[in-house]
């Protein structure tokens, strides 16, 4: 069942046959996967600092809805956090066998593959060539070019990860196929028109190779390789980097980020109210209103912030701390050092989340929520897996 609910969010074959779209799906298949955790006598209840940080985020949420400027538009929005709280406890109580996860992982790599390699098709046909929706996802959280991009930024380091893991075990074909994930990935972020994926990308890269980075081929081969994906880019596409911070899209961000700062420091604690940065934005300043009409900060700091506060800031920022920690120090009993590179490359995923997330709004969109579930399963998974084989012995 919870591998059933991370197809149906990330596919959405319900959005796209809409034929098939009569039933609540994900509903039932989460209804499905938490009467389920009472019938498993395997799954015991996990324990983890992120566990006690998504509680606390949850009641600052509550409180700040509570004293909120606009309270109606903050209780309308509580399904967008809470549902995330009810979906981690739920992947992580469930996933917790190494064989378990080794599954849940290949559903959440096939289905973004399934987005990569059909979008970086679409994207070919083309001929590579620019539009102002750059490419877009199906109905749901992918839709949006800026959202699929980050899908592919968190997609592609865990696939090139897994392709090396397992490669000692396949064939070279098997394993040129598996490559595929992470290039098309690639490709669809470069394809997707979004300079903050873009800019996250090169991060990932630069990150990933920062002991070579230095040294004089490794240098001629990243200018290579930046130049080739300069020269991917269609000149639609190179004109807006050239004209970032001029052109009116560029320009209300930096009205939203410039007064979302003010709006924090005015209120501190608990910020503006969730989900109330849009509505207070319209009131306060309206003369800073460029595009018809407010809206979301385009930028997860800012957005926590204006939601919760500094006291919300310093919980999110807890997420990314122990998130990143239990990446770096993530080691497999029994493996290789092949075979650990899921741990440090899913810190890449949360680099490339973070960097693209100073320019869209998508605290609350799965990409955290999941990678918190994902790196909280992996390190709990082996480590259950670890006792079982002590025990035996």
């Amino acid at each position: 069942m919870v591998c059933g609910y991370l197809f149906l969010e990330y596919v959405r074959p319900q959005s796209i046959y809409p034929v098939i779209d009569v039933l609540p799906w994900t509903q039932l298949v989460v209804i499905g996967a938490i009467l389920g955790c009472f019938t498993d006598k395997t799954v015991r209840w996990v324990s983890s600092p992120i566990n006690v940080l998504l509680i606390l985020f949850l009641i600052l949420i509550l409180i700040s809805s509570y004293f909120a400027y606009f309270p109606h538009v903050s209780f309308e929005n509580l399904d967008r956090y809470y549902l995330w709280v009810i979906i981690y406890f739920i992947i992580v109580n469930i996933v917790n066998t190494r064989r378990r996860f080794f599954i849940f992982i290949c559903i959440f790599m096939l289905a973004s593959f399934k987005l990569s390699l059909s979008l970086a098709m679409t994207w070919a046909q083309r001929g590579f060539a620019f539009t102002d929706w750059g490419l877009m996802g199906p109905p749901g959280f992918f839709q949006n070019s800026g959202e699929l991009a980050i899908q592919m930024l968190v997609f592609w380091p865990i696939a090139w990860a897994f392709a090396h893991s397992v490669r000692p075990y396949i064939t070279k074909w098997w394993y040129l196929a598996l490559l595929l994930m992470p290039i098309t990935a690639i490709m669809v972020i470069l394809g997707a028109s979004s300079r903050g994926g873009q800019l996250a990308l090169v991060c990932q890269l630069l990150v990933m190779n920062y002991r070579y980075v230095f040294k004089p081929k490794i240098l001629i081969s990243i200018g290579l390789a930046i130049a080739l994906i300069w020269s991917f880019l269609p000149d639609e596409q190179k004109q807006r980097f050239e004209t970032m911070g001029q052109d009116g899209t560029s320009r209300q961000r930096l009205l939203y980020w410039e007064n979302g700062v003010e709006m924090i420091q005015d209120n501190p604690v608990l910020g503006v109210g969730y989900f109330n940065f849009a509505p207070y934005f319209e009131r306060y300043y309206p003369e800073d209103v460029l595009l018809g009409k407010a809206e979301l900060p385009h930028n997860i700091f800012i957005q926590i912030g204006t939601d919760t506060g500094l006291l919300g800031l310093a919980v999110f920022s807890g997420f990314l701390l122990v998130a990143f920690r239990l990446g770096r120090r993530f080691k497999a009993e029994g493996c290789d050092d092949r075979q650990v590179l899921i741990g440090r490359c899913a810190n890449l995923s949360l680099l490339g989340f973070v960097v693209a997330g100073q320019f869209v709004t998508v605290a609350y969109y799965p990409f955290l929520w999941i990678h918190l579930a994902l790196i909280v399963a992996l390190t709990n998974s082996f480590r259950a897996s670890h006792k079982r084989r002590q025990g035996r012995s």
